[in-house]
């Protein structure tokens, strides 16, 4: 196995360890060629449906994640976890670190969880957590992302989700800030959490389906379900699992899987060099030709960059 572990085919042969290397690695040396050719050959090899978890916080996100790795294990199925925190004003890591409140056996090969900073995305993924869920879509057969959860600026979570689930908290008042948020166009499935509480969980669905018939979803072809859950004790989980699979199969029924992978690494990376390069930029970068003439979208922002740079020192 290579020392450098810039093969892909090594980082899955080296389990865990050499996963946990490589994206270090990633990390360490962002902005290299090398780091590109690596993340575009897991793009193209991604095997993984990857699902978003989103919502404020004490929703009970970690308490969900553990019940879905718990069923995707049972069943055989690998997980690849990226749990997003908000960061350190100081050192810019993560400032809760996710993976204390996760469930899992360290001795399970199966069940990788990486705690990743948010940083300055106020959107809840960074950079560093995106090229992490690349590489793990290429290793394990789900990938889950549980967001920073910060309510209304949950975008970001769409540059990289296969799925999303919005996980709503009854008596808290979320699903109507939702309703002016606009955020209700981005889930697939919604999740009342705590369903245990009862009349305030039943009326945070009915609140939740309100706010859904008025969103300004651009995919009418998918009705999103909106589902009670209580993890502890497993209530509704069944349900959810089986909504997870069965967006999964629509959009590969209607060939929206490509499609919406595509379209999604585009708004990535205009995203990306509109960071690096404000607006004037964006609009002498030439994002449809690099990501025709390139091996994938990172060497596309590496090749973008390395060109408007140019154009800057001269």
């Amino acid at each position: 196995m290579s020392q450098d572990l810039w093969s892909l085919e090594d980082i899955r042969a080296g389990g865990k360890r050499a996963l946990a290397r490589a994206l270090s690695n990633i990390e360490a040396n962002d902005g290299q060629l090398r780091t590109a050719h690596l993340l575009d050959e897991a793009a193209r090899n991604a095997k993984a449906h990857v699902l978003g978890l989103t919502g404020p916080p004490g929703v009970g996100k970690s308490t969900l994640t553990n019940a879905l790795i718990k069923q995707w294990r049972a069943r055989g199925e690998t997980v690849g976890v990226v749990a997003v925190d908000p960061s350190s004003r100081f050192s810019l890591g993560a400032l809760l670190g996710d993976r204390t409140r996760l469930d899992t056996d360290p001795g399970d090969m199966g069940v990788f969880v990486r705690s990743m900073a948010a940083r300055d995305r106020l959107g809840g993924l960074s950079h560093e957590s995106l090229a992490a869920i690349i590489l793990m879509r290429a290793v394990f057969d789900h990938v889950l992302v549980e967001s920073v959860g910060i309510g209304q600026s949950e975008a970001d979570i769409a540059f990289a989700a296969d799925s999303i689930i919005l996980c709503i908290q009854p008596g808290s008042g979320d699903s109507l800030q939702f309703m002016k948020a606009g955020i209700m166009e981005l889930p697939d499935i919604v999740v009342v959490t705590k369903a245990d509480m009862g009349a305030p969980a039943r009326r945070a669905k009915v609140d939740v389906q309100g706010a859904l018939s008025l969103a300004l979803r651009t995919k009418d072809d998918w009705s999103v379900p909106v589902l009670m859950v209580c993890a502890p004790t497993g209530d509704g989980l069944g349900s959810l699992s089986a909504a997870v699979d069965d967006h999964h199969r629509h959009l590969l029924e209607h060939d929206d899987f490509s499609t919406q992978r595509s379209d999604q690494m585009r708004l990535w990376l205009a995203d990306r060099i509109g960071l690096k390069f404000g607006k004037i930029g964006l609009a002498h970068a030439k994002l449809d030709e690099a990501l025709r003439t390139a091996s994938g979208p990172f060497e596309a922002d590496y090749r973008i960059t390395q060109e408007l740079t140019q154009r800057l020192q001269s």
